[in-house]
């Protein structure tokens, strides 16, 4: 009884494990005939898209074939041109030679008539004329027919340059065009300086690559921009914040879309900025160092001298030494817009904003009002000090290290360059990189 149990629960079992494995295969069958129809479509795909791909070629092969043709057709217009010119200039060298023909042969036969005539003096009369007439038609034959050389070649001294044509016709073929991959970045050769970064970076290998996007970040993990689009493989960008680190990255696009990006760099600008005066933003009327860092006025009038970088962020500290400072005139330092008046004293227009000081006194100025005077002037050897602080969006001013009346301007916003007005018997030198004083006044 108990060995027909197990006979039976043997036999279910067998049965269940036999029905699971013919699911299993019929399954695996029934995915199989599937793929043999997505094969047998895809068959169909590759002679409908091969059909159409075919058209593609032959239809650009057409056009350079027609190119040709139009080329052909410009090139025979011009040998036949050319021809036309020939034969025009032969036309004119026959006709000169053969009217100079007539006008000799005129001649000779009046001579020998001349020389026929029995009565001497009649012959005496115009027997001199005739002898210098003929030696002139002699001497002036050559020089005025040129019989010896005719004015155009019969021959046509050029040969058709098909040579890069062909080399460029057999080496005509067709290469892979999908979005290309990551380029890669270089990291020994990117760099930052001052306010700038220089990224470079190498093709992606065995990829059509038409040409490159590089961007970067604001400099504050913010969104990435287009900085930079073309064929080249390294790239500076000017005109960054100072005391930032700017993310940089780089894609690889051709005819078939843009690849992916290659992995980020980060680049570090510089913590104080460096910069000099730049003549280039400046008109007439101011003499520079060599180094840039110097400027004197040369006239009466004020001139305004612009900084070679301007800010938009941060917090940035320069001084200005004076060098040379004569009586009864007022130079005047702080920032500008790009676009502030240079013929006039620096915060007479509402793009300037500034300190202007004598020997005892100062004042502030912006947009022509020049307002709360302050006691204590500069001397030839003294020093001006200027504290742009963009992240508290306010200008304040040092004389000789210590504070000059506070806080001079608020509620600046935008791109600010730093600005000097000089005019004769002013001389100032520009010094950068400075740390920001510690005892920066709020009030």
């Amino acid at each position: 009884m108990f060995k027909g149990c197990t006979v039976t629960i043997n036999r279910f079992i067998l049965r269940t494990e036999l029905s699971q494995n013919l699911q299993q295969l019929s399954e695996k069958a029934r995915s199989t005939t599937e793929f043999i129809q997505r094969l047998k479509g895809m068959s169909d795909k590759i002679n409908d898209n091969c059909a159409e791909f075919e058209a593609v070629v032959s239809a650009q092969c057409d056009a350079l074939i027609e190119a040709i043709h139009a080329r052909r057709a410009q090139l025979v217009e011009c040998i036949r041109q050319d021809k036309e010119m020939r034969v025009r200039a032969l036309k004119e060298q026959v006709g000169m030679c053969t009217s100079r023909l007539q006008h000799t042969t005129g001649l000779l036969q009046f001579c020998i008539e001349a020389l026929k005539e029995s009565d001497s003096a009649s012959f005496l009369q115009v027997g001199s004329m005739l002898i210098t007439r003929v030696a002139n038609t002699d001497i002036t034959w050559h020089k005025d027919l040129q019989v010896n050389a005719p004015r155009v070649s019969p021959h046509f001294d050029l040969t058709l340059d098909d040579k890069s044509v062909l080399r460029a016709i057999n080496q005509l073929n067709f290469i892979q065009m999908k979005p290309p991959s990551a380029p890669t970045i270089i990291p020994e050769e990117c760099s930052a300086e001052n306010n700038s970064v220089t990224v470079a970076w190498q093709p992606p290998p065995q990829s059509h690559v038409e040409g490159y996007v590089l961007e970067l970040d604001d400099g504050n993990g913010g969104d990435f921009r287009e900085v930079y689009c073309g064929v080249e493989t390294i790239c500076t960008v000017d005109g960054l914040h100072f005391h930032c680190m700017y993310n940089a990255r780089v894609k690889a696009f051709n005819s078939s879309g843009e690849g992916e990006y290659s992995e980020l760099i980060g680049l570090q600008t510089a913590e104080v900025a460096w910069f000099t005066f730049d003549p280039l933003l400046t008109g007439p009327g101011l003499q520079y160092s060599e180094d840039s860092l110097s400027v004197s006025g040369e006239g009466w009038e004020h001139r305004v001298a612009l900084g070679s970088v301007g800010f938009s962020r941060g917090v940035h500290y320069w001084e200005i030494s004076i060098d040379k400072f004569d009586a009864d005139t007022d130079p005047a330092f702080g920032i500008a817009r790009i676009d502030v008046a240079r013929d006039k004293m620096l915060g007479k227009d509402d793009k300037g904003w500034a300190m202007y000081i004598d020997r005892q006194r100062s004042w502030f100025q912006h947009a022509g009002a020049h307002e709360q005077r302050v006691e204590g002037g500069v001397t030839t050897g003294g020093t001006i000090g200027v504290l742009l602080d963009l992240d508290r969006h306010q200008l304040s001013f040092y004389v000789n290290e210590e504070p000059q009346g506070g806080v001079a301007f608020r509620n600046l916003y935008g791109v600010f360059y730093p600005a000097v007005s000089v005019n004769r018997g002013v001389s100032v030198t520009l010094h950068t990189a400075l740390d920001a004083p510690s005892d920066t006044d709020d009030t």
